[in-house]
């Protein structure tokens, strides 16, 4: 007997489920206490549940039909792939094939269930990040039903264009971990949603302080370092191209982060360092290395992670107060902002080898502007094009779908909206002291006994 085929690579595989676990954990718990931690404490356990709920819907939708859309055979073209169950033994046991790009890349060294897991929780993480756009204000209801259909006809989409061998996979668009199919996905598509939704109530908008900052930071934490799965378990070896990434990550991380801190420093009104400007620091460095990590060396991280947390840094400050939409639009924990890039078409270094060519082979590596290769750019830019406009549709379809079709409200009553968790889910993540000291005695009047014990009356006892 033997412990698996002589197909199965034990070291990828076990790197690759590693990979994945830590992008499950950078939705659960990190982002459910990161966000849970930055609103209002009346929503504190609305946000804990928005994200294991998406958490689970996108896992059943995944497996029933929506992985094969993303990376099974195609259903029309090269836009997206034909709807399947991966529940039989063979798909979760036998070897994992991306049907387009047999011939294009290795043949895998995993079983399908390890790369289906592992494209589950990118999947996952996607409606969980712009929930941070609609949050304190939209129905749970509707949220159950829309993040289903949004898998269904946005994210698959996304995936087969970009990464089963799809369209612009065709083209020779580059995204490295999901700069586009995630996180340009999740800007746009939460920017469309709270516009359609509505803003928040006027006084939470004008008061949205963070209810416990401790829960931001390990929220944060986990976040950062899930992402060495995120971008280190992409090239589905455990070679020296998914180290490089790792180390690009971290980098240009710690450089958009200490950016913000400096622009913050020098160049705010208040001329004061802050963790929340840290952290949208350190957001811009993650999701801007995601599309080129494994595709620039270490000078190409320097320069995402100055780049994209500067830009961002002037566009959080003035484009909220001075142009439209931006400035009418409640998104409320600025998701819209830290997600997008274009700098691999610039910086894409032909020398960084993803996967090494043999005999006439040649190897697999991207190349930039900056590397003779201008075209590159064009291509990154017409491919987010293509996902900014599909996915601003399909969110909007869906929103108008459920509101005039399924006659559902998209955003809750005021009235709910003033109570906020204990209107919605019955229970609040920090309860009044009055509330815990009825719940002690209570409970104390039920551990003690209802009657007394009888007393002898013998003067012996």
């Amino acid at each position: 007997m033997i412990p698996y085929p002589t197909w199965l690579g034990s070291g990828d595989n076990a790197w690759q489920m590693t990979a994945a676990t830590l992008v499950g954990l950078m939705s659960i718990p990190a982002l459910a206490v990161l966000y849970g931690g930055l609103v209002q404490k009346k929503w504190a356990m609305n946000t804990v549940m928005m994200v294991f709920t998406t958490f689970c819907l996108v896992l059943i939708t995944w497996v029933l039909w929506a992985y094969r859309m993303g990376f099974g055979t195609p259903l029309i073209s090269s836009f997206v792939g034909d709807p399947r169950t991966i529940l039989g033994a063979n798909a979760l046991e036998g070897q994992a094939n991306i049907p387009l790009l047999n011939g294009l890349m290795p043949s895998f060294k995993l079983p399908g269930a390890s790369v289906a897991y592992f494209q589950f929780v990118f999947a996952a993480i996607t409606p969980i990040l712009f929930i941070g756009s609609v949050l304190g204000r939209i129905s749970f209801k509707v949220w159950m039903i829309f993040v289903p259909l949004w898998i269904t006809f946005a994210y698959a989409v996304n995936a087969f264009l970009l990464w089963g061998g799809g369209y612009w996979a065709q083209k020779g668009a580059l995204d490295f971990s999901g700069g586009y199919v995630i996180h340009l996905a999740a800007g746009v598509s939460g920017f469309v949603a709270a516009a359609i939704i509505g803003p928040r109530l006027k006084r939470d908008r004008e008061k949205a302080v963070p209810n416990n900052l401790m829960f931001v930071a390990v929220g944060a934490g986990i976040l950062w370092l899930g992402w060495n799965g995120f971008n280190g378990g992409d090239p589905y070896f455990a070679g020296s191209d998914a180290a490089a990434a790792v180390v690009n990550t971290n980098l240009a991380t710690a450089v958009a982060m200490m950016t913000w801190i400096f622009m913050d420093m020098f160049l705010s009104r208040e001329k004061k360092p802050t963790f929340l400007g840290g952290l949208n620091g350190m957001i811009c460095g993650l999701v801007g290395i995601t599309p080129a990590a494994g595709y620039v060396n270490g000078f190409g991280a320097v320069v995402i992670g100055l780049a994209c947390s500067s830009i961002v840094w002037v566009a959080w400050y003035t484009l909220p107060k001075y142009v439209w939409p931006f400035k009418k639009v409640d998104d409320a924990l600025g998701v819209v902002y830290t997600h997008g890039g274009l700098l691999v078409g610039l910086l894409a270094d032909p020398k960084m080898i993803m996967y090494i060519g043999l005999g006439n082979t040649a190897s697999f590596s991207g190349a930039g502007a900056f590397y003779g290769h201008p075209h590159q750019l064009l291509v990154q830019f017409e491919a987010a094009l293509t996902i900014i406009i599909w996915d601003a549709i399909v969110t909007a379809v869906i929103l108008y779908v459920i509101k005039y079709v399924f006659r559902m409200k998209l955003r809750l009553p005021d009235e709910v909206l003033e109570v906020g968790d204990i209107a919605v889910h019955g229970e609040e993540a920090y309860p009044a002291e009055e509330s815990l000291s009825h719940l002690s005695s209570t409970a104390q009047a039920e551990a003690s006994p209802t009657t007394e014990e009888p007393v002898s009356a013998t003067a012996d006892d």
